[in-house]
């Protein structure tokens, strides 16, 4: 059970600040696809792959205070940030769970918007399917997002460069 908390403290801790909820729900899930040893389920949701139970890990977190969320008003909804408190760097400190790589990858996502985010991960949440399927399904499921041909080839091109950076165990 531990050792699920602890990995998420590691991507707070190498992260500094993470803002939004969304952007932390896809930096997990794309991570995951690239082998770093995330065990927490997800599935297709609104926004792309979403998993419970990282939100209830996060929430476990919180409580625990080894990470702090702020919500801010932002008028038409809120934002969440989040940061490890000291308490949680002592903790993950007394347990020495680094993950080789993470630090690279997270501050890369990190950089990413949330929007991109969303792409990255709805295109690997579908990539054992062909590219012209994936293009399709996006088109379908986020019309909303009105993604251009350009953005999804940057998306895959940037999954590749993940992926050299990851290199995980």
């Amino acid at each position: 059970m531990l050792n699920d908390h602890l990995r998420l403290m590691n991507v707070f801790a190498v992260s500094d600040e993470i803002i939004g909820r969304k952007k932390l729900q896809k930096m997990i899930y794309i991570a995951k696809k690239l082998d770093f040893p995330f065990q927490e389920k997800f599935e297709f949701h609104f926004y792309g792959p979403y998993s419970e139970e990282l939100t209830l890990r996060v929430e476990e977190l919180c409580n625990f205070g080894f990470i702090e969320e702020t919500k801010e008003d932002k008028g038409s909804y809120y934002q969440y940030r989040y940061i490890i408190t000291e308490s949680g760097e002592e903790f993950l400190n007394s347990y020495q769970k680094e993950i080789p790589h993470l630090h690279e990858c997270f501050t890369s996502m990190n950089q990413e918007t949330s929007r991109f985010l969303e792409l990255v991960s709805t295109i690997l949440y579908f990539e054992e399917e062909p590219k012209t399927e994936v293009v399709k399904k996006i088109h379908t499921l986020k019309n909303k997002q009105q993604y251009t041909l350009e953005e999804m080839d940057q998306a895959y091109i940037y999954i590749e460069q993940l992926k050299k950076t990851a290199v995980p165990h």
